[in-house]
């Protein structure tokens, strides 16, 4: 397959400029350069919100709390029995990974994201799927039926497919499932696209675990990733990359920087600003902008972010050159509380 230019399935628009990595900071392959907090925040502000998230119940249990400004480490702080060297869970936040992966593969020239996926479950004549695009799939607007529910007792692909019936070959599971909406014309958040991404990518690879670390994690400097693969080898790529906070971090400037890392451009030029370009929303969505496997605005204008389940985010502020991690265990009713609690905890800084 060939690769091209990644477009936004949205008319062209401006995108919040990305701050370039300031000359007199080293990049955090090795380590992380540190740094004081700004004299411009909000300190009463910021101290109330770290005793709302570790001293009380408010945002269920926060863990770990990094924060990145101008490409250092400015602030870090953790729950009882939780530090730097602890690995979290990044449930979604894998997603975004997924996203940098197929990237890099883009720029080999092994995928074609506007080409029909290679998908086998796809390939009987005649089949409406064939039309779905990585994409269709990278912005979850496939339309294939999937429903993405994690409260126990109802009906749930998500927790079919990673803990019971399709737990052996999460891809297949859910590249079983019927079109719904014509690809393109309806936006529905699925963690099953993300797993059929996954396997096509890792087609394109080869050894996709091998390649991750040696084109993504390596050159980072991550070395704590332990990427979870099921019983037919895919990468489960929705929901199973465990990280420390400052691993989270490094991937998270990444993104910051336009995809450049010590100087040399590691996603294709543009990469980035597909990932944070808006997709199409139909009318009644309530789950928040969306752009490819990329969420947008949970801290303000021109952020974007990857966001996991029970409350783990790694966001980008490019109006404030920052870089903000957060693991918890935050329970689904006290999900918008946390998602308040990240804006003004941003704000804090502005």
């Amino acid at each position: 397959m060939t690769s091209r230019a990644p477009s936004a399935s949205l008319a062209p628009m401006t995108l919040a400029p990305l701050p370039a990595q300031p000359a007199d900071v080293a990049w955090p392959t090795q380590a992380w350069p540190a740094g004081g907090l700004p004299d411009r925040l909000n300190r009463p502000r910021f101290e109330a919100l770290l005793k709302t998230a570790f001293e009380t119940d408010a945002l269920g249990e926060t863990h770990a709390l990094v924060l990145v400004q101008g490409g250092r480490l400015v602030f870090e702080r953790y729950g009882k029995d939780h530090g730097p060297d602890a690995t979290y869970p990044s449930w979604s936040k894998a997603k975004s990974i997924t996203q940098a992966l197929v990237g890099l593969l883009v720029g080999d020239g092994k995928l074609d994201i506007h080409a029909p996926a290679d998908v086998p479950e796809w390939k009987a004549p005649g089949d409406p799927r064939a039309a779905i695009t990585l994409d269709h799939l990278l912005r979850m607007s496939s339309g294939l039926k999937f429903v993405e529910d994690y409260v126990p007792g109802h009906v749930s692909d998500v927790i079919e497919m990673l803990f019971e019936s399709g737990k052996a070959d999460v891809a297949h599971y859910a590249a079983s499932q019927p079109l719904e909406h014509a690809p393109g014309s309806f936006w529905s958040y699925a963690s099953g696209t993300s797993n059929i991404v996954a396997r096509a990518a890792g087609q394109a690879a080869g050894d996709l675990k091998a390649y991750m670390f040696e084109r993504l994690f390596g050159p980072l400097g991550m070395t704590s990733p332990i990427p979870k693969f099921d019983a037919a080898g895919t990468f489960i790529g929705s929901s199973f990359c465990f990280a420390t906070a400052r691993d989270f971090a490094r991937f998270g400037l990444l993104y910051l920087r336009g995809g450049v890392w010590e100087g040399r451009q590691l996603l294709p030029p543009g990469w980035v600003d597909y990932a944070r370009t808006p997709t199409f929303q139909q009318p009644g969505v309530t789950e928040g902008a969306y752009g490819a496997h990329w969420w947008l605005g949970v801290a303000g204008e021109g952020s974007f972010s990857a966001n996991g389940y029970d409350g783990q985010y790694t966001i980008a502020v490019p109006d404030l050159d920052m870089v903000l991690v957060r693991h918890g265990a935050t329970p689904l009713e006290k999900k918008d509380a946390l998602k308040a609690w990240v804006g003004e905890f941003v704000d804090a800084f502005r």
